[in-house]
């Protein structure tokens, strides 16, 4: 596993106004930290470090050492705010992990073997682009592999039909909602003109 490290401070200046000073005076992400068996905690932490740990997939899925004013403590991404057109972090939510008790995280798909069905003349459109998990900590995957290499033009890939890692259950399934992820279809073609306008009679 890769070692994610993100620094933070303590936050006491609290409020919507208080947050969009800390974005714009001292290029601060404002974020909270629950869950455990600690109280909430308000932190913010520097957008530029935020930025660069973001840069990595990998640190969607990944357990995180959030440094807060030198205390350590374990942590996932529950959920980001993002700016709706520059896409930088406005805010972010973590929920800490402790160790033997499941934690929910959201995932990314990674799609493989999408060559097959296109090679048979199908066109692959992706449904979702990541999946909600409940596992122990020490069960979370990087990402869920979906494999097309077998799928058929007019198939469907529900979650049911994919591989849960070991110790890994989807969210959505557990809760009676086998939604799609993917789907297979033939080519999306143009209807051509069976008659010509203005033709002579």
């Amino acid at each position: 596993m890769n070692e994610f490290t993100l620094n933070a401070e303590v936050r006491s200046d609290l409020g919507k106004g208080a947050s969009r000073r800390l974005r714009r005076l001292a290029s601060l992400v404002p974020a909270v930290v629950y869950g455990g068996e600690k109280a909430p905690e308000s932190i913010s932490m520097l957008a530029k470090e935020v930025a660069k740990l973001l840069e990595n997939e990998a640190a969607y899925s990944h357990i995180i050492e959030l440094n807060v004013g030198g205390t350590k403590q374990n942590v996932i991404i529950k959920a980001l705010q993002r700016h709706p057109a520059k896409g930088h972090v406005l805010h972010a939510d973590f929920v800490r992990v402790v160790a033997g008790q499941k934690l929910t995280a959201i995932v990314p798909v990674h799609f493989v073997g999408e060559e097959a069905p296109i090679k048979k003349g199908g066109e692959v459109s992706h449904v979702v682009a990541e999946i909600e998990v409940s596992c122990l900590p020490k069960d979370l995957p990087e990402f869920i592999e979906v494999d097309l290499a077998n799928a058929e033009i007019g198939s469907i890939i529900h979650l049911s039909d994919l591989k849960a890692p070991k110790g890994v259950e989807f969210v959505a399934l557990a809760h009676g909602d086998d939604k799609a992820v993917a789907n297979v279809h033939a080519p999306r073609v143009a209807p051509e003109a069976t008659t010509e306008e203005g033709a002579a009679e």
